[in-house]
């Protein structure tokens, strides 16, 4: 396999089911859906996916390759599997602070 492919098999896994929850995301809530939760949802999901992808090479190049030639792709899938979700919780949590409607907004 080559090296390129090693190092982002965990996304090449991953990306239907991201892809999935990247829907998810974006959907729910349905309302409100202004300009500030478009951008918000953006840089939400590009973090998450950003965190993800430096998590897995990380991961790869930290792993101990003591235990076995697929250590390395157990570990970097294991911890980016964790870094996109806890992104994607915080940045849900974040979301429903920082858009919710201000006093004096209408609707």
């Amino acid at each position: 396999m080559s090296p390129l492919v090693a190092e982002n098999l965990a996304l090449l896994l991953f990306l239907p089911w991201f892809l999935i929850l990247g829907v998810l995301f974006w959907m729910v809530p349905r309302q409100p859906r202004g300009a500030r939760r478009v951008v918000f949802d953006l840089l939400s999901l590009g973090v998450a996916l950003s965190a993800f992808l430096l998590s897995i090479h990380w991961a790869h190049a930290a792993a101990d390759r003591g235990h076995g030639a697929m250590w390395a792709q157990i570990l970097a899938t294991a911890v980016g599997y964790g870094v996109f979700l806890a992104a994607l919780a915080v940045a849900f949590v974040a979301r429903a602070r920082v858009l919710r409607p201000r006093a004096g907004d209408d609707g």
